[in-house]
């Protein structure tokens, strides 16, 4: 006789849904708003780039990853979004590191991700990992500028770091993050779900009432007072306000280099630049005031003329007020009064705000002296903005670039004549539409830095002004724009030779040594106008000075990158402030 069978339940287990983590990441990207990532191919990081070919986020390769990095710092800057740069581990870390720093001293938002050798041959020397003395850590070399860096060694500790990554990136004082990645945890399988976290939402600091009240009547109050404008007014948007200020107390405004559009112009309360490549008013203004509120700057050297009180800051005497969003920075130079950390446009809104119709002391004819002092300056160089002399003034081509470049243009320098001149002498009309490399100066950023201006403002110009020494040092930007389709141009000022350089051998040495090109003794210039046309691009050489005018008009109307190469005259940027390297130069025999 069968017996029935006893029906007894089993128990079973969902089981999760896994994706693999580069797929998951890169929709992650999206969601954070991530438009474009700047990088480069290599083994560890194939899992991301078939991830990111079938995302709507744009991947530009570059031939280098200094020019990512560059070019993700430009990005940035131009947008204020955080550039996001993409990097193989070993050679390909290694050569981004001297544009992520660029972006750390300049306090630019960026993340990088940087694939790693597979984390089960960690420390075993395999293929390109860097493995000597630190148990092969590559990641730590990031360690002195980045703001964090982080090591992902289990695929579920991705979703978090990528999230805090973002998060440090953008909040307090700006700079970059390092996510270093093991390239088999981009290939693991990670819970659908686990990227649910986004970056918080972080309410900004500002300043109390009582702390604006004391500032704005300590600037009310003083016979000469000056606000001088940093980097972090214009990172911050804070350009409005700070007119606002200025204006309502009827206080001149100097700036730093990274400072330079926080007035327009043509304001009557513009000073200038200060420090070595300044300009005489702003430097001698700065010198005399009584109370200096300095606001989003670390009052770093060569805008201090070297910290020396009889050039440009005389603290003490003066009194100090500083705002920044570092606490590190306040006090770090120069002894602080008072020392307020906040966001640069959050308190000088409140100053604003606290200042208006406030009495102040009689500043008689400021407004004139200014005027007067800066067309007495001016008027130095005012033949050589109009000089038809070939090899070109450098001044000439200043000229003709300002006449050229629509106001909301931008202008992207690299590091020597270009980056002085233009801080000194080119007018700036619009906030943020000068970007230069200023805390590491580093040679070769404007050329791959305007890719990144381009990418994030398509609709805007954008001209790189460049050496001939920084272009030739990676030229390979002109294959890069022509693949991606950015219409940059970049304007060469060539004088065969590290001209700023040069010139500081030829005043303490008497010669010119290892800083000019020559070949057979005779200086030596490439033909980058040329390589351009070559590539793909456009590319023109100058003949006469008459010729550039009509070139960058050309240039800008082609839609097509662009290199002009124009010959200069190794002339030299006037410096009123003082620099203490010509303290301790010593010639031998």
């Amino acid at each position: 006789m069968a017996t029935q069978a006893s029906t007894v339940p089993v128990k079973t287990e969902k089981i999760a849904e896994t994706r693999i983590a580069s797929y998951l990441l890169t929709e992650y990207l999206e969601r954070l708003g991530v438009e474009v990532i700047f990088g480069l191919c290599g083994h560890t990081v194939i899992a991301m780039l078939d991830a990111l070919g079938k995302s709507r986020i744009r991947f530009i390769t570059t031939r280098h990853e200094q020019i990512a990095a560059h070019a993700a710092d430009g990005y940035a800057r131009a947008t204020g979004k955080v550039g996001v740069v993409l990097s193989h581990l070993g050679p390909g870390l290694t050569n981004a590191t001297t544009g992520v720093a660029t972006a750390a001293l300049d306090s630019v938002p960026m993340v990088v991700l940087a694939g790693d050798v597979p984390s089960h041959y960690y420390g075993r020397h395999p293929h390109q990992e860097i493995n000597l003395h630190a148990d092969a850590d590559q990641s730590q070399m990031y360690r002195p500028f980045c703001k964090r860096v982080y090591r992902v060694d289990r695929v579920e500790d991705l979703p978090r770091i990528v999230e805090r990554a973002f998060h440090l990136a953008q909040s307090g004082r700006p700079g970059p993050v390092l996510v270093d990645i093991p390239m088999d945890i981009l290939s693991a399988d990670l819970a659908v779900d686990a990227f649910s976290k986004v970056p918080p939402k972080i309410a900004r600091t500002t300043i109390d009432e009582t702390t604006a009240e004391y500032i704005v009547q300590a600037l009310a109050d003083a016979k000469n007072p000056v606000i001088y404008a940093g980097g972090g007014v214009q990172s911050a948007r804070a350009t409005s306000e700070l007119e606002a200020l200025a204006e309502a107390l009827e206080v001149p405004v100097a700036h730093s280099l990274m400072g330079k559009g926080s007035l327009r112009e043509d304001h009557p309360l513009l000073l200038g630049m200060s420090g070595f490549w300044g300009t005489p008013v702003c430097n001698e203004t700065c010198r005399a005031a009584d109370v200096i509120l300095a606001v989003g700057t670390r009052l770093a050297e060569a805008n201090s003329s070297s910290w020396f009180p009889e050039y440009t800051f005389a603290i003490p005497p003066t009194r100090l007020i500083h705002i920044d969003v570092d606490l590190a920075e306040i006090g770090r130079n120069y002894p602080t009064e008072l020392g307020v950390v906040a966001d640069a446009k959050l308190a000088l809104g409140a100053l604003a705000k606290a200042a208006k119709g406030r009495k102040h002391n009689d500043r008689g004819r400021l407004r004139e002296e200014i005027a007067h002092a800066r067309k007495n300056f001016a008027d130095n160089w005012a033949g050589q903005w109009a000089s038809d002399s070939f090899p070109m003034r450098p001044e000439r081509i200043l000229s003709e670039l300002r006449k050229a470049l629509p106001d909301d243009g931008f202008i992207v320098t690299d590091v020597g004549w270009n980056k002085n001149g233009v801080a000194q002498q080119f007018p700036i009309n619009m906030p943020g539409t000068f970007i230069t490399p200023s805390g590491l100066a580093t040679m070769g950023f404007g050329s791959a830095a305007v890719l990144g201006v381009k990418m994030g403002q398509p609709k805007r110009a954008a001209v790189c002004l460049i050496g001939d020494g920084g272009f030739s040092s990676n030229p390979s930007v002109v294959y890069t724009a022509v693949e991606a389709k950015l219409p940059v141009i970049w304007l060469v000022m060539d004088n065969a030779g590290f001209g700023t350089i040069g010139r500081l051998e030829q005043i303490h040495y008497g010669w010119n040594f290892g800083c000019t090109f020559e070949s057979d003794g005779k200086p030596y210039s490439a033909d980058y106008a040329a390589m351009a046309i070559s590539a793909g691009a456009r590319g023109v050489m100058i003949r006469s000075a008459d010729e550039l005018g009509p070139a960058l008009k050309e240039a800008l109307a082609s839609g097509l990158p662009t290199v002009i190469q124009a010959a200069m005259e190794d002339a030299p940027t006037p410096t009123p402030g003082h620099w203490q390297i010509h303290d301790i130069f010593r010639k031998g025999d």
